[in-house]
């Protein structure tokens, strides 16, 4: 598999012409607001909440994170909390993140979080099984847990720093996609390297790709040390190249973080804003 990685440096020498006002804010609506850190407390979780029910008023000029991202254990926190009906909820599920137990409790987290108000579920590719080449098992592992999901959204996360290669992140894009993802994702964010540039133009090769072959649009989320709002635009940017305008909406695009909101209302503000 040959990829066209000239694209790729075309983008990152144009990328001014994303930098603007506008491309910012809409990155604002194309998060998840996300906490996974094993400090976690239900006080901390329902705090950001109530924040972001807050943040319409607060800050009306801009658009509202596209979901909540939390530990399954806070579902129900989230959904007591939570009243802008607009956010999903976003729970990591199937051991995060490490996706290392028997089947039958990864698809127990799923079901358990989806019967608890979920909206989306993300999971982590079976690594022990793909790098084995038990790309079968990999592929049902997914299967199952989509079911277990029920009507939720699948997000499946490749871990693409730990992959590497190209056509690795390649490979595992397309068993995932073909396994019924809905999305698929860079990195949990708990290893390194996390989200670059390289995996995402890879995963969105993929996905135009599998668009190609069957009609099906698979969202795509880079998450994992996207910090700054230029690692915002860049992906931004990297998402408009390779799959068109078309993607650039919370229902196919998403960016993971968590210090990210601050940073971006920082920068269109031009002041510091410590909100989230």
């Amino acid at each position: 598999m040959q990829f066209n990685f000239n694209q790729l440096e075309s983008i990152k020498k144009s990328l001014s012409q994303w930098d603007r006002p506008e491309i910012l804010a809409a990155c604002i609506g194309l998060m998840d607001l996300t906490s996974l850190n094993t400090t976690d407390t239900v006080a901390k979780i329902e705090s950001m909440a109530r924040k972001v029910n807050q943040f319409r008023e607060n800050y009306p000029a801009y658009p509202q994170v596209a979901a909540i991202c939390v530990y399954p254990n806070f579902t129900k926190t989230v959904r007591e909390t939570l009243t802008d009906k607009s956010v999903k909820l976003a729970v990591v599920a199937g051991v995060f993140p490490s996706s290392q137990s028997f089947p039958e409790i990864k698809c127990a987290e799923c079901k358990m979080a989806a019967e608890a108000g979920a909206d989306e579920i993300d999971i982590v590719l079976s690594l022990n099984h793909f790098l084995a080449g038990e790309y079968d098992m990999a592929s049902r592992e997914i299967s199952d847990m989509k079911l277990a999901s029920g009507s939720a959204h699948l997000k499946v996360i490749l871990e693409s720093g730990t992959l590497k290669e190209p056509e690795l992140i390649y490979k595992a894009s397309m068993l995932s996609m073909q396994a019924g993802a809905h999305f698929i994702k860079t990195s949990t964010g708990k290893t390194e390297p996390a989200a670059t540039p390289e995996a995402a133009f890879v995963m969105c090769t993929a996905i135009k790709d599998y668009y190609n072959k069957t009609g099906v649009k698979t969202g795509f989320k880079p998450a994992g040390g996207i910090v700054t709002p230029e690692d915002a635009i860049l992906y931004y940017a990297i998402v408009e190249s390779v799959l068109g305008k078309e993607w650039l909406n919370p229902e196919l695009f998403r960016l993971g973080a968590s210090r990210l909101a601050n940073n971006l209302l920082s920068k269109l503000e031009d002041k510091t804003i410590s909100y989230y």
